[in-house]
């Protein structure tokens, strides 16, 4: 799939200091980690007396800079058609005929390029991390300014029982924080993915150090001790980044449909904000559309589909073949995430919430929504399921006649069973809201607790 539908999600200023996704992914970052995981093989080397000591200190020295232009090394491709060797070109034109023989000593193209992969998963997984770290302060400020936000909790459409806004909120900040606890695991394994095992995963070419070769390897890489197994083929590590990436933009695509509805003419309980100068249509002015939200929602569509393609990787052919190529689509699916984070970032942000709608939305039913407190007052009387037989008919019976749950109490012969202070008491939702108000504050503790270590 390609990027032009990226652009309509708006163009995503970077919510964290330090590289974007998109720069990490680029041409440049690319050789200059090609170039770092060259200098760290031949240092390990060197090390190991694989190679000399003199090339592998010149090679590593070299490897830190840019010894070569992108022009050249473009030229040098379109002549050899092949990406390393093109680099390995170029590059050893700069370095003495000496260390010219070391650079790239018994390893694959593929091992180099797998490392690179993983360095930028890595590199983009900090990003994501690091941007759900901001949405996860922005969740825990709505949450607890509205965790006494009162307001109709709906089931299938339909009003149910009263919830908060910020109970409605604190779902997402509980599920957000599920996330990073998953992007930990993942890059935890992602870490012990540096790959240097040869053409057929089999570490021939490497000679008999081979295996403390690739320790020493990821070492000087700062990753931790490589994995025995050769995942080169498998490729479950990459589908399971790319499926949790649509697995976190589900979650957002699940916001952004709950606000796309909530601010919807006949509902209105939030709103998005929208500077004084932005048109919402072209030929009906009193527009004032819903653009985040369902840039969310079309989030939520697009990612899981290029994670198929990822995951479909997973079916390979023998030992070291690439069927797929399946970077570029890593790249993308990696850097519509980040969109993604963004756009909802600034959709909360600057949510528009407004009380005085969700109580006038709360009340449209006539008190409906507090058939189950009687039903359990009147159960201590008469039984739960009398009772309930009981509410449901007067709940019925102010539907037909188009009464509040009040007067069609009052007007069932089960008046007597409680006073008009004790009825006027029972009709309030603003004293029905359950637990929701600590569970507000438990999830906010909870994400806290966790976030104190590791959400920088």
């Amino acid at each position: 799939m390609s990027r032009s539908w990226l652009l309509i999600l708006v163009c995503c200023i970077p919510v964290c200091s330090g590289q974007s996704v998109e720069s990490i992914f680029s041409t440049q970052y690319e050789i200059q980690t090609v170039l770092r995981i060259e200098g760290a093989l031949a240092a390990a080397q060197g090390d190991l007396a694989i190679i000399p000591k003199q090339a592998a200190n010149e090679i590593s020295a070299s490897a830190s800079t840019m010894p070569f232009s992108n022009l050249e090394l473009q030229s040098e491709k379109a002549i050899v058609q092949h990406r390393m060797v093109a680099l390995l070109n170029v590059w050893g034109r700069t370095l003495s005929p000496m260390a010219r023989e070391y650079i790239h000593y018994g390893a694959t193209t593929v091992d180099i390029y797998d490392t690179t992969l993983i360095l930028q998963l890595l590199a983009a997984s900090d990003v994501l991390d690091k941007q759900m770290c901001q949405l996860e302060q922005t969740l825990i400020s709505l949450s607890s300014a509205h965790k006494n936000t009162i307001m109709v909790g709906r089931t299938l459409g339909q009003h149910a029982l009263p919830i908060t806004f910020g109970k409605k909120m604190s779902t997402w900040l509980g599920e957000n924080a599920r996330h990073r606890q998953r992007l930990g695991q993942i890059s935890a394994r992602l870490r012990r993915s540096a790959i240097l095992k040869g053409a057929v995963g089999s570490y021939l070419g490497l000679g008999p150090k081979a295996i403390s070769l690739e320790k020493l390897f990821s070492q000087k890489l700062g990753l931790d001790t490589p994995y025995a197994s050769d995942w080169h083929a498998n490729r479950d590590l990459i589908a399971e980044y790319a499926l949790f990436l649509a697995l976190v933009s589900k979650t957002w695509g699940h916001l952004g449909s709950e606000l796309f509805l909530l601010q919807s003419t006949d509902i209105g309980e939030t709103l998005e904000f929208r500077s004084a100068t932005s048109i919402g249509s072209s030929t009906m002015p009193h527009k004032v559309n819903p653009s985040k939200s369902e840039a969310l929602i079309q989030a939520s569509r697009s990612i899981p589909r290029l994670a198929e393609v990822v995951l479909d990787d997973m079916v390979n052919i023998f030992e070291r073949d690439n069927t797929s190529r399946p970077n570029k689509v890593l790249a993308d699916i990696s850097i519509a995430s980040s969109k993604q984070l963004a756009i909802a970032h600034r959709l909360l942000k600057k949510l528009i919430v407004r009380p005085q709608m969700m109580l006038n939305n709360l009340n449209r039913t006539g008190q409906l929504i507090m058939a189950q407190r009687l039903t359990f007052a009147l159960a201590k009387k008469l039984g739960k399921t009398t009772a309930n037989d009981k509410i449901r008919h007067i709940a019925r019976t102010a539907l037909a006649q188009n009464i509040d749950l009040r007067t069609a109490f009052l007007n069932s012969g089960l008046s007597e069973q409680l006073t008009p202070l004790q009825l006027d008491e029972l009709l309030d939702p603003t004293t029905y809201l359950g637990q929701a108000v600590e569970q507000v504050e438990a999830v906010i503790a909870e994400v806290r607790a966790v976030e104190a270590t590791n959400c920088k």
